[in-house]
């Protein structure tokens, strides 16, 4: 997997911005790395081919990013939490043991 570190607010406008282009869609991945299930989780997406651009948000260091997704987006926050950005909306998020980035990557 070819994760892109999300470490900045400001790359949510470029995750808006890249949804956007022709048939894009875009991944963001929020993980806690302090949890077992999140843990669990993201081995699950790593060991699938990704069609899209994924972003990975370690949200115990940036909270404050999580926040603005939740806020931005308009999803709840959980943890782990994978969303799925086309034309700067959310147009699906699954959390915890629902996460499959190819069932995902499929639909969207």
């Amino acid at each position: 997997m070819n994760w892109i570190p999300l470490t900045d607010i400001a790359q949510l406008d470029e995750i808006d911005a890249l949804s956007s282009e022709g048939a894009s869609s875009v991944a963001i991945f929020k993980h806690s790395t302090r949890c077992s299930i999140s843990s669990m989780a993201l081995n699950r997406v790593n060991r699938g081919e990704a069609t899209m651009p994924v972003y990975l948000l370690d949200l115990i260091q940036h909270r404050d990013i999580s926040n603005a997704i939740a806020t931005r987006y308009h999803v709840m926050h959980e943890s782990p939490q994978l969303l799925i950005i086309k034309n700067g909306a959310a147009v699906h998020h699954n959390s915890h043991t629902m996460i499959s980035l190819v069932e995902m990557q499929a639909n969207y």
